[in-house]
């Protein structure tokens, strides 16, 4: 195959891949995306594999995570997309040397990018999980597989449908025109419809107490800006407004009474927890909490009495205030705690604007007392801490019924990093069989049961009240147990395809 048909390839693919993710929600072109880049390298020197990947990435994530300058600027986003374009890069290498000897091989290469996406996952700084295949597949009927073998076995079923149909393509469309093969071509095709479709007999179940729940959607308030220039307060002001709304409506029986009030990250723009401005804050939340009669799970980012930011979801209790506290383990680099910054403040002016967060350690469970006498653990995931496989692993070994994602999304414009980021918490809902309960500050939000349809779904930057029943589950999906194995087991395969390589 000519070089230039290689990289035209890789093109397809990474546009291919692109459109898989919302808001095209093409889920279907997934498989595709992975089909091209087997296809690419199929047969071509390692040189060439590692050219048709880095196109490929830079195809996918360049306008994919266009949403990430939309206030730090042009740079930042340049060497963010560059940066993730090295791994399917590295992919389209090892996918090369795999199949030097010209047939694509379906099993050996879903593996590798199984180890593609942990390496990107995990490195450098903690990774950027954002963006794996399995996040595409919100609406596929795949999804299901993520029960089984969780997001990371899920990737792998999705390169896998792309590889068989790469092969049935290299059969029906190599050699002589008397030497192709359509039975056989036939074959490949028609087992990647069948493993497309065979998930929808997976079972997901749906049971469970029901948990009233009401998670508010504030939006910013007018004169808000990357710089918070508007006035402190403001935003707090916003979420209690709204719960004393909401507190009013159940006293005239006119809305449900909530088992329990969710409110996003970053809820309160005033510290409840500093010497200074604790006391106003505390008060003014209080008055909405004990209005509502429930326990009100709200986040802020408070210095309390040390130096470094602590980004935290307090649970404040009627008539008692604050009785716990879950501190964001898993901060986002280049967000929360800013890499190099002695390089990168020459690329972007926002570098030293950014403070560095002081980590939590312990897993996000609360256990939340209802005014019914039961108690709830409930899961908190802090905004991109969705996307962190030991992140939410650890809430349902836990013990956590519930999940909360509770995020902010300001930041990003009216781009689709936040219809990105809500398909996540629905993969992650079936992944776990959980509710998820997915509320940003400016959306999209939405209430998400196990089967990972989302209800009450939110639009962006408008205010809206989420309010319904959501099944509490204990129960644990085999993806608990499975999803650490899958990147081991995926590392076994490849290793063998390498020797296997070596001995030719």
């Amino acid at each position: 195959m000519l070089l230039p048909l290689r990289l035209l390839l890789a093109t397809l693919g990474g546009v291919s891949l692109w459109l898989a993710f919302p808001g095209f929600d093409l889920w279907f072109l997934a498989p595709v995306g992975c089909a091209a880049l087997a296809a690419a390298t199929a047969g071509a020197s390692i040189r060439t594999g590692l050219a048709a990947g880095m196109l490929l990435g830079l195809i996918w994530f360049g306008p994919m995570f266009t949403w990430a300058s939309t206030y730090a600027g042009i740079a930042p986003w340049l060497g963010m997309v560059i940066a993730s374009a090295l791994y399917p890069a590295a992919l389209g290498g090892l996918l090369a040397f795999l199949q030097r000897g010209g047939a694509v091989r379906p099993v050996v290469g879903a593996a590798a990018w199984v180890l593609m996406e942990y390496a990107r996952s995990t490195t450098p700084f903690g990774g950027f999980p954002w963006a794996r295949l399995g996040f595409s597949q919100a609406d596929s009927p795949l999804l299901g597989v993520a029960g089984v073998v969780a997001v990371t076995g899920l990737g792998f079923v999705v390169a896998l449908v792309g590889g068989l149909l790469a092969r049935a393509g290299q059969l029906l469309l190599s050699g002589p025109r008397g030497s192709r093969r359509p039975w056989p071509a036939l074959g490949m095709a028609s087992l990647a419809v069948a493993v497309t479709i065979a998930p929808l007999l997976l079972p997901r179940p749906q049971d469970g107490e029901p948990l009233q729940v009401a998670a508010v959607q504030g939006d910013i308030p007018p004169g808000f800006t990357r710089t918070l220039t508007a006035e402190p307060g403001a935003m707090l002001e916003r979420y209690t407004t709204m719960t004393d709304d909401l507190a009013t409506r159940v006293e005239a029986g006119d809305a449900a009474y909530p088992d329990v009030v969710l409110w996003p990250e970053g809820a309160s723009d005033l510290d409840p927890l500093r010497p200074v401005s604790g006391e106003r804050a505390t008060a003014q939340i209080m008055r909405s909490v004990d209005a509502i009669d429930a326990p009100v799970l709200l986040g802020t980012t408070s210095y309390g009495e040390g130096d470094a930011p602590r980004n935290l979801m307090l649970e404040m209790v009627p008539g008692e205030g604050v009785d716990e506290i879950y501190q964001k383990v898993y901060l986002a680099p280049f967000g929360e705690r800013m890499p190099l910054r002695g390089l990168l403040r020459h690329l972007s002016p926002w570098v030293d604007r950014i403070t560095d967060f002081e980590a939590g350690t312990e897993p996000g469970v609360l256990d939340v007392d209802l005014r019914d006498g039961r108690t709830v653990p409930l899961g908190l995931a802090i905004c991109f801490e969705v996307v962190v496989d030991p992140a939410m692993r650890d809430l349902v070994v836990g013990g956590a019924e519930l999940i909360v994602v509770p995020t902010s999304n300001i930041w990003f414009g009216e781009g689709d990093q936040s219809v990105q980021h809500l398909a996540s918490s629905r993969v992650r809902a079936v992944e776990y069989g959980r509710s998820v309960v997915h509320i940003s500050n400016v959306g999209v939000s939405a209430l998400i049961t196990p089967d990972g349809a989302a209800h009450e779904r939110t639009g962006l930057f408008t205010q809206a009240l989420l309010e319904g029943e959501v099944p509490l589950r204990s129960e644990q999906t085999l993806a608990v147990h499975t999803g650490p194995w899958v990147v081991p087991a995926a590392l076994l395969v490849v290793l063998v395809g390498l020797l296997r390589r070596r001995t030719r």
